[in-house]
């Protein structure tokens, strides 16, 4: 009886355990593309995904994927939406119907023989020194690993790893970011016909989200309260560090197809009141469309991916806080919550007759669409989760990183896209109108290269752990980071990374990079564009260099990549509010001395004949006309002359936009010790 009954237990424990070469926390993209480039290098492969549905936000309502600069994206990325774009005839690359992508997701897996385990969160984790051993599922089931891959967004599989992390915002000064910690924003002037233009009323693809406070818009109730959405302004100085991330939403796959059309649902918590900036903003742009409250990007099929932009849109600023550290509870209530916002605010435009009909019709016009996810009542799978944690690890992404520190001799995959920030809040400014925080225009990054090392942690602190979702960056440079084909590309690495690393008996940090990044060419993945090596780099110039992203500016200067600026961007002024805009460049000088002043920009026949430049400098001041029309003097930048200039005292060159005659154009100030 009892050789039997220990028979029994024998059973059901192995009922209850799992081992595989390589297991990943996190049925993403990114943890696809590991679990799947690891299968095909011969290891076995557990994917254990905690909802009940995989593919993260390319099958769970984000079906028009931001690429950036599409030749930085090459091997699984490439292979997998090319795949998906492949199954119907009329679908652009990259922007397959959510449906569709899961297939090509479960078709891709399948192949590969890669496990896959649905609806089981993280419980426990155990580590013995430097190493984890296994993690325990919510079934009771233990799944050891020799290698481990956390994908998820929040980073749930890390945090319980004890690997060094952070939520929310670094200040200015942590890395010395320009754009980093608390940020308001201004009010940026927009008529109705911009805001008609800017997207069209079916959208289209529109330019870039466009974020920000478009008018003056009182943000206080009767009672001189914030009105639902809207917070008191912290009290924190500009670039200031805090716990908050910037926003979520759902992307939501919609039609106006008759046999495709699932009206917008009325959700049982709906309260019209926190809807009340959105008919502010109505009622100061009385004629302003669907299509320009909302990002609508065309898919196929007659699909429409339906995203945020603007002051008040299906973003849902300052209702994620508590997300990314938060149990299971908590992130179900935040959750919902934006569940019931964002379709209250849905049947808000359609239904409330304070909205004119026009806009209530266009609204009305829109739904789900039927045949995407009736599993879930048409609703999206997936909480766009924009920032969770970050680890960080042995090697931070900074901003300099994404616009002037680009190269990287451990590149394992590129990024593209601007540093785009949503709403982190809305807050009350002095004179009692609303103001958005957390986001910034015009803020370009460069193709640069992604360093393996922001995919470790510590190697004190976990050896064999990759991380390529909830990777080692700061909030600034995770804002371009946080692209899907960016965390695929960087899933194919940590793939093949965790197989060398396990057939070598090696920890992850200690692998061959180089070895690692012959064959992520093996199999096309780009780790390097060859138009950049032209590109004049601060990093490489001589002298003493301050590029125009880490000078002050006054007013709104827009970027641009036009011409051969020094590290790819520069700045103008927009041909307007002449005498209101300035950039100042303060450089250190290491020791006294006479320096000549050299100054860069992009020339063109828009451009203004006669910028003043000052500069100050040990003597006094002196301000030189630029002539932006001509070519600088050796094709890059333009000498100013010789200055005094002394170690205690920083040298002060303003570019002004007064009294000129054209567009102003800002880029890199140059000291050359004579």
């Amino acid at each position: 009886m009892r050789s039997v009954l220990f028979s029994l237990l024998c059973l059901t424990s192995a009922a209850l355990a799992d081992s595989a070469d390589l297991v990943i926390y996190g049925g993403t993209p990114a943890g696809i593309s590991a679990g799947i480039v690891a299968a095909r290098e011969g290891a076995s492969v557990t994917i254990i995904e905690p909802t009940r549905w995989i593919g993260g936000m390319v099958t769970g309502g984000l079906c028009r994927t931001d690429v950036g600069k599409e030749k930085t994206i090459g091997g699984f990325p490439r292979e997998f939406f090319a795949r998906a774009a492949a199954v119907k005839s009329d679908t652009p690359m990259w922007y397959a119907e959510p449906s569709v992508n899961h297939a090509t997701f479960e078709t891709m897996l399948k192949e590969a023989g890669v496990k896959v385990i649905k609806g089981q969160a993280l419980k426990t984790l155990t580590k013995e020194g430097a190493r984890i051993t296994n993690l325990t599922t919510t079934d009771g089931t233990t799944h050891e690993g020799k290698m481990f891959v956390d994908a998820t967004y929040e980073g749930d599989l890390m945090a319980a790893a004890k690997v060094s992390y952070i939520v929310g915002r670094e200040s200015s000064s942590q890395y010395g970011e320009s754009l980093a910690g608390y940020h308001p924003m201004p009010i940026r002037p927009r008529t109705v016909e911009v805001m008609e233009s800017d997207c069209p009323s079916i959208g289209g693809t529109g330019p870039s989200y466009i974020h920000g406070t478009p008018a003056s818009i009182s943000a206080l109730d009767a009672h001189g309260q914030p009105i639902y959405g809207v917070f008191k302004a912290p009290n924190l100085a500009p670039g200031s560090a805090d716990n908050l991330t910037q926003s979520y939403n759902f992307r939501i796959c919609v039609t106006q197809r008759p046999d495709l059309k699932i009206p917008f649902p009325k959700p049982a918590s709906y309260d019209p009141a926190k809807y009340e900036l959105l008919l502010r903003l109505i009622q100061t742009f009385p004629g302003v469309r669907f299509g320009r409250l909302f990002h609508i990007g065309s898919v196929s099929s007659g699909k429409y991916d339906l995203n945020a932009q603007g002051l008040f849109s299906t973003d849902y600023p300052g209702a994620n806080t508590g997300y990314p550290d938060g149990d299971a509870t908590t992130r179900a209530r935040i959750w919902q919550d934006h569940v019931d916002f964002i379709q209250g605010m849905l049947w808000f435009l359609g239904h409330d007759e304070r909205v004119p009909q026009s806009l209530r019709d266009q609204c009305n016009s829109w739904g789900l669409c039927k045949d995407e996810f009736a599993d879930n009542d048409y609703w999206p799978y997936a909480l766009y989760v924009r920032e969770g944690r970050r680890m960080i690890g042995e090697y931070v992404m900074i901003q300099k990183d994404l616009q002037n520190d680009i190269f990287k001799d451990d590149s394992v995959g590129m990024g593209s896209f601007v540093i785009d920030c949503h709403i982190v809040q809305r807050i009350v400014a002095e004179d009692g109108t609303v103001r958005d925080e957390g986001s910034f225009p015009d803020a370009p990054a460069l193709p640069y290269q992604i360093a393996y090392r922001s995919l470790t942690p510590k190697q004190s602190e976990c050896e064999n752990l990759l991380v390529p979702v909830c990777l080692s960056a700061s909030h600034i440079a995770y804002c371009s980071l946080r692209m899907e084909p960016v965390y695929m590309a960087l899933g194919h690495a940590s793939g093949l990374a965790a197989v060398m690393a396990m057939k070598n008996g090696s920890s992850v940090q200690a692998i061959d990079v180089q070895a690692l990044r012959k064959k992520l060419l093996e199999q096309e993945a780009v780790l390097e564009l060859a138009e950049l090596a032209s590109m004049p780099r601060s990093a490489k110039l001589p002298g003493i260099i301050m590029d125009e992203q880490d000078a002050e500016r006054v007013g709104n200067w827009a970027g641009s990549t036009y011409g051969n600026p020094v590290d790819g961007a520069s700045r103008h002024d927009e041909n307007t509010e002449k005498g209101q805009k300035s950039v100042i460049y303060s450089l250190k000088v290491p020791e006294d001395g006479r320096y000549e002043v050299r100054v860069s920009y992009a020339p063109a026949p828009n451009r203004a004949s006669n910028v003043p430049v000052t500069i100050q400098h040990a003597e006094g001041s002196n301000t030189v006309l630029v002539n932006q029309k001509k070519q600088p003097d050796d094709g890059t930048f333009t000498s100013l002359g010789i200055f005094s200039f002394r170690a205690s005292q920083d040298a002060v060159v303003t570019i002004s936009n007064k009294d000129t005659n054209g567009i102003v154009g800002a880029d890199a100030v140059q000291l050359l010790k004579q």
